[in-house]
């Protein structure tokens, strides 16, 4: 493998961020816009849902690095020596 396992958790954890960012907004519907009175944001969603998408960004986010790792172990994204 021409990488090591510090470098495939480094962009196993980039890989996890990007897909929550993309994941987040799923599922979110525009609610009333009348002026919240419990102290709440006014954009905060009356149910976010977290647990659910952290799960899916974890699946996701494994495809996603087990296609980029394939990627460079087959040699498609070959990466410099810098030793």
């Amino acid at each position: 493998m021409p990488i090591g396992p510090i470098t495939m958790i480094a962009i196993y954890i980039t890989v996890w961020w990007t897909v929550l960012f993309a994941v987040l907004p799923i599922g979110m519907a525009q609610q009333d816009q009348s002026p919240p009175t419990d102290g709440a944001q006014w954009g905060a969603p009356a149910d976010p849902k977290l647990k659910k998408k952290f799960i899916t960004t974890t699946w996701v986010s494994v495809i996603v690095w087990a296609g980029i790792m394939l990627t460079i172990w087959t040699g498609w994204l070959p990466l410099p020596r810098l030793g």
